[in-house]
């Protein structure tokens, strides 16, 4: 038998840089996006990311995207 997947949905993690500590080392935090839809390109979920950050005063250190799919026994 096959497993199939099915894409569900996807989350954007993005994360940005809060401070710099005693030693000069980045200090970072992420936040979580769901419910992404799985269809969406990929230059999309960055540019909204790369927006959203555009807004705060921390600047964006990295970009990611967790897919989630079913995954079903045929």
């Amino acid at each position: 038998m096959a497993v199939v997947a099915t894409p569900i949905e996807s989350v954007l993690v993005a994360q940005y840089q809060i401070g710099e500590s005693g030693s000069g080392a980045p200090i970072t935090r992420q936040k979580s996006f769901p419910n992404i839809k799985s269809e969406a390109a990929d230059q999309d979920v960055y540019d909204v990311a790369d927006a959203l950050f555009s807004l705060t005063k921390y600047p964006l250190v990295g970009v990611r995207r967790d897919d989630r799919s079913e995954l079903v026994n045929q």
